[in-house]
């Protein structure tokens, strides 16, 4: 299939699956299932890409396969973290922030995800369409990659699921496992996860256009919807977590400097 043709189909179909949940979230007043729905689709959209793409199957297929299980266990575990649970905090003050706007508004912010996604999926586009396999040390750096920023993630999901699961650290800040060395372990192996893909690239004429997705995730989790949402309420909130933020790295996995007295 055309590499036109592809796209326009990818487009089309999350626009679809985003508008299907914004209906959604003006039924239920909670967004936060457009969390799960986010990584499901771009899974399936990496599967499309790798089915549809004239490239050597080697690219396609690693692409393909990276793509659909890193967007089925991300998925799983947000659904898993969202459903039936009441609306994420971040979500919470932006209705609040939109007032009466917040439904056009939230159609429009909506939107704003199928073009992240589209971005995004670079990563799975230029594998699936390049002529030439990867090299195989560059395929292996690859694979290494992805496996290490998915279990790294699944792991770090893990043990903050298990902190909150216990009711004695109510109130408390994780330091747990991953958590002691950085205050977001599982973004610093989301925006890892992209780099995997632009391993698969080089050699590529259009390798350079696959640098865009691990660092607009990076700019997406450092500066605007991950971290500083998410601390900004935290430190807020949570005793304790002002120091943690003094004393832990905020991405990057590094031992802790001493707390301070």
């Amino acid at each position: 299939m055309s590499l036109v043709l592809v796209v326009v189909i990818a487009l089309a179909g999350l626009v679809v699956v985003f508008t299907a949940v914004w209906a959604w979230q003006l039924k239920t007043a909670n967004a936060g299932m457009v969390d799960p729905v986010w990584a499901y689709s771009l899974g399936a959209v990496a599967l499309l890409y790798g089915v549809a793409g004239t490239g050597a199957p080697l690219g396609r297929a690693l692409s393909a396969l990276g793509g659909l299980v890193w967007g089925v266990r991300l998925g799983a575990h947000l659904w898993r973290r969202n459903a039936g649970k009441p609306e994420d905090a971040r979500y919470r003050a932006l209705r609040e922030e939109w007032g009466d706007a917040a439904a056009a508004k939230m159609f429009g912010f909506f939107q704003v995800q199928v073009v992240v996604s589209m971005l995004l999926s670079i990563a799975f586009l230029v594998p699936s369409y390049r002529d030439e396999p990867p090299a195989t040390g560059w395929a292996l750096t690859a694979v290494a990659i992805w496996i290490a920023s998915v279990v790294g993630e699944a792991l770090a999901d893990r043990q903050l699921q298990r902190f909150k699961a216990d009711a004695s650290n109510h109130g408390k800040v994780c330091r747990a496992g991953l958590w002691r060395y950085s205050r977001h372990p599982n973004y610093f192996f989301e925006c890892l996860h992209w780099v995997a893909y632009l391993a698969l690239a080089i050699g590529s004429s259009w390798a350079w256009w696959s640098i865009l997705p691990p660092v607009l995730m990076a700019w997406l989790l450092l500066k605007l919807s991950g971290i500083p949402m998410v601390e900004a309420r935290m430190a807020e909130t949570r005793p304790g977590y002002a120091d943690y933020m003094r004393t832990t790295s905020a991405l990057i996995p590094w031992p802790p400097r001493r707390e301070s007295q």
